[in-house]
């Protein structure tokens, strides 16, 4: 089967990767992506803990008492 694959232009690594691996395999392009897209499929994932992002706000809101609390943050169009 003949197949044309276009390498993102704004990612030079996959072609790189590719012309490295044909070389150093004196292999042609098809087995290069072949390989390279196996080996990525196989890779286990990245995996990175989960990490939650705070941003201050500005706000204070004194939460003592619970509906005026709600008020603030429901703003003045929920009455």
């Amino acid at each position: 089967m003949r197949t044309t694959v276009n390498f993102d232009e704004d990612d030079e690594d996959i072609g790189k990767a590719a012309a490295r691996l044909r070389k150093e395999s004196r292999i042609g392009v098809s087995e290069a992506v072949n390989h390279l897209t196996c080996r990525g499929l196989l890779a286990p994932a990245e995996r990175r803990p989960f990490v939650q992002q705070t941003h201050p706000l500005g706000l204070r809101i004194e939460v003592t008492h619970v509906a005026d609390a709600i008020d603030v943050l429901e703003g003045p169009q929920a009455r």
